[in-house]
């Protein structure tokens, strides 16, 4: 295996140097192709996603997918900076989730270089807009399509000492309030955003969350006004609230709408965007997930030597656990600092992931 433990060296540099916001994977999703193709993937393409797919068809319809997320959560259209020592490799995003994409991509050229023929349909998908308002844009679509014929989905998404068998729900906002606003000495009395989205905020975070689950909210951003002497005109929040129950959504749901209704009750316009909405899981094989988790882990344990933990978590597993189909979240490295730009990855943790990668792969060929 040693020469794809350095494929995926080479691979994850190559990607760290390719910016891939949400929404804007394209140039990372065309090396990817190009390089799978070169391989010999045959019919490997771009869906209007910006997936990267590849079907290694099997004998029946029944598909399992393995994926990897190729955005990350920084907005940067230029290269992050890359450093590395003995030990460590630092660059933003370098774990979550580029890491995982060079690994999967490294056993996806493993599985064609020795012909591997499955007897399912073996799915194999670096997929776009995972993080953030990205809003798991790739799997809605790649479900869409092959959904019906979907039996397992795995994604490839964190460290190795924790795998994730559940999903946490969310829905988020941008709320936006507008006024007559004015000098802030002549007009004052007027109408102040800021103000009325303050009382917005407060309100938020008065409510008193379901006792049973675990249940969140936040508020993300907070921008408005034109200067120090102006009453602002306008005012703006991201605000989320998450959930790992289907009914305590619906509960947030409700009382998130009582806030947004108190605050045109001050006269104010408001207008409210949902920019985002992760489902929760809903109707699956429960004894199916336990032992498809038990699998997991094991695999995870042998490999790292260490006591993996079940976990639940916001991945692209979201979608498939919603519509009823088994998926599980399997970490493949070890580092830190994810989604900050101090984020730091374990050279050592890499063959070890894709060690982890190739053997849960081979349970499905």
């Amino acid at each position: 295996m040693k020469e794809y433990y350095e494929l995926s060296n080479k691979i994850l540099r190559d990607l760290c140097a390719i910016p891939a916001p949400s929404h804007k994977e394209d140039n990372r999703a065309k090396y990817i192709l190009d390089t799978l193709i070169s391989w010999g993937a045959e019919g490997a393409y771009i869906d209007d996603a910006k997936n990267v797919i590849y079907e290694l068809k099997g004998v029946n319809g029944e598909i399992t997918v393995f994926a990897a997320h190729t955005d990350t959560v920084f907005p940067d259209m230029k290269p992050m900076p890359f450093s590395e020592d003995e030990k460590n490799i630092y660059c933003p995003g370098c774990g979550d989730d580029t890491v995982c994409v060079a690994q999967l991509m490294a056993v996806i050229k493993y599985v064609i270089d020795n012909g591997k023929k499955p007897e399912n349909t073996i799915l194999f998908a670096l997929n776009s807009c995972e993080e953030g308002l990205g809003n798991l844009k790739g799997t809605r679509n790649l479900m869409s399509k092959y959904g019906n014929r979907v039996k397992t989905f795995f994604t490839l998404d964190g460290q190795y000492d924790k795998i994730c068998t559940g999903c946490v729900g969310s829905h988020r906002y941008r709320v936006t309030v507008k006024t007559e606003g004015g000098h802030s000495f002549n007009a004052f009395g007027n109408k102040n955003a800021l103000n009325i989205l303050a009382k917005g905020i407060r309100c938020i975070y008065a409510i008193d969350v379901p006792a049973v689950g675990k249940t969140t909210y936040n508020v993300g951003t907070v921008t408005g006004g034109t200067s120090v002497n102006t009453i602002a005109q306008d005012a703006e929040m991201l605000c989320e609230y998450r959930s790992d129950s289907y009914e305590n959504l619906n509960f947030m749901k409700n009382k998130f709408e009582e806030v947004f209704d108190e605050m045109r009750e001050e006269g104010a316009t408001v207008d409210v965007e949902i920019v985002g909405e992760r489902p929760c899981m809903k109707g699956i094989d429960e004894r199916r997930q336990e032992e498809l988790g038990k699998m997991c882990r094991d695999i995870q344990s042998r490999h790292t030597n260490l006591d993996v933990l079940f976990d639940i978590g916001s991945t692209d597993c979201n979608i498939p656990l919603s519509m009823g189909i088994n998926a599980i979240c399997v970490g493949t490295y070890k580092g830190g600092g994810a989604h900050t730009r101090e984020e730091w990855l374990d050279k050592a943790s890499i063959p070890i992931g894709v060690d982890i990668i190739k053997e849960l792969v081979e349970k499905f060929i």
